[in-house]
């Protein structure tokens, strides 16, 4: 099962990252008032979590730097309720997929089937000490099938995110360190331009990285050590295991099945760099 849930990552990864890399979802979270990206993307994907503190959005979301989600929230919910933001979302998500895949794709039967089988397992894992994919369950599943695969899809990225933190937290990675890991294991150097992290000040980005040198996991250069590596390699492992639950709710032949009706979607997807 931990194969089948990174295999599963890979194919349903570049569904979820039309929300984040499109037009549609942004212009549709622009259309309700919201005044920045960041604005729509806090507001959006904590709504599923009600009318929470900062401190708990940040808690939840992890990798973001101290401060960061108190610059949006409750701010952007204000004027704007979270399940308006939610809805503007899913409407733009799905547009996007709809779009790139195109008519002929976006209307086959194996799109009917990838959303079938993908909302059996978003649907069937516990929730238990899942934060972000236990909000995603308490909204409802659309009925038109792109966007049934868009939000399950979503759903799933959700569980295997709070299982990515859980793994985070059982090594002491915070969540600027836990950029820079990923950023190194992509072979940017240095990790300190990764995108997620190179506007954040410098001093905390030094603090950071002399932190991952006092435990001997990034050298003087600022590169992955063998204990670096390792670390990295246990966490990637760990997420993997954490996120297998949902899937064993299929048979093998359900995820023979579900895989080939993904891939031709996925690799349309990957083509066109989700957006």
């Amino acid at each position: 099962m931990n194969r089948t849930a990174r295999c599963m990552f890979e194919l349903l990864e570049p569904i979820c990252l039309v929300t984040y890399f499109a037009d549609e979802c942004n212009e549709e979270l622009a259309a309700l008032g919201h005044r920045t990206y960041w604005d729509g993307y806090f507001a959006s994907r904590a709504a599923p979590l009600g009318w929470v503190p900062a401190q708990v959005v940040h808690a939840a979301f992890y990798s973001f730097a101290e401060g960061e989600a108190a610059r949006h929230i409750p701010s952007a919910w204000e004027t704007i309720p979270p399940e308006a933001s939610v809805a503007a979302r899913e409407r733009g998500s799905a547009a996007s997929v709809r779009r790139i895949l195109g008519d002929e794709l976006a209307g086959s039967p194996g799109l009917v089937r990838a959303a079938d089988l993908t909302t059996k397992a978003a649907t069937s894992a516990p929730t238990n000490g899942r934060v972000m994919y236990a909000g995603m369950r308490t909204l409802p599943v659309p009925s038109d099938p792109v966007a049934r695969l868009w939000h399950s899809a979503t759903m799933l990225r959700e569980h295997r995110g709070d299982g990515h933190v859980a793994a985070l937290v059982g090594e002491g990675i915070g969540g600027t360190e836990a950029h820079v890991l990923s950023a190194l294991d992509m072979g940017i150097h240095p990790a300190e331009s990764f995108g997620r992290i190179h506007h954040l000040p410098e001093k905390r980005l030094a603090a950071a990285m002399d932190g991952l040198r006092e435990r001997g996991l990034v050298d003087a250069d600022g590169r992955f050590t063998d204990a670096g590596r390792e670390t990295k390699r246990r966490i990637e492992d760990l997420t993997d295991d954490l996120a297998a639950p949902p899937y064993e709710a299929l048979t093998s032949d359900e995820l023979d099945e579900l895989a080939a009706a993904l891939e031709p979607l996925t690799a349309r997807l990957v083509a066109a760099g989700s957006q």
